[in-house]
């Protein structure tokens, strides 16, 4: 949705939405077509069944220097846990970057976004994977507990 958001209000493209919702004019985020179960390349028409094409589990991440998602984690790989079958689509992402939205974190291979942000924002930041599925009540995980400073800091300024 971040990056929805980014395509229509930052770069003008009023028609930018995903495929998950139906037909649309610029498809930034699509339905999973292609990937890597163990080490063979598995593919499905997008007009194909569903069944079983999640990408599901815990995937590396590289985290840009400089970014917040960097300075929240404070580390360059981080490993997430995944639940979909919609990626951004990479083909816009020089596009977004020309606009302010920053990848800051990808997939090994470059492919994947998996981390956007606005660094001109006092906190705008999303996630292809669910930080939820690693927080716990006593142990909440980095972005909730980053969010929550940000929001009480800026509660001061009002």
């Amino acid at each position: 949705m971040a990056v929805i958001e980014a395509a229509r209000n930052l770069l003008g493209l009023e028609g930018a939405s995903s495929t998950e919702f139906g037909p649309c004019e610029d498809a930034v985020v699509g339905l999973m077509t292609e990937w890597i179960k163990g080490n063979q390349l598995e593919k499905r028409d997008a007009a194909g069944d569903l069944g079983g094409t999640m990408r599901l589990g815990a995937y590396a991440a590289h985290l840009r220097r400089g970014t917040m998602a960097h300075d929240i984690y404070g580390q360059d790989v981080i490993s997430e846990r995944h639940r979909h079958r919609y990626e951004v689509n990479v083909n816009y992402k020089d596009r977004l970057e020309q606009v302010g939205l920053r990848f800051s974190g990808m997939s090994p291979d470059g492919i994947l976004p998996e981390v956007v942000e606005i660094p001109d924002h006092p906190w705008f930041l999303g996630v292809q994977y669910h930080p939820e599925l690693k927080s716990r009540p006593f142990a909440p995980h980095p972005l909730f507990t980053s969010f929550i400073g940000a929001a009480k800091n800026q509660s001061r300024l009002v």
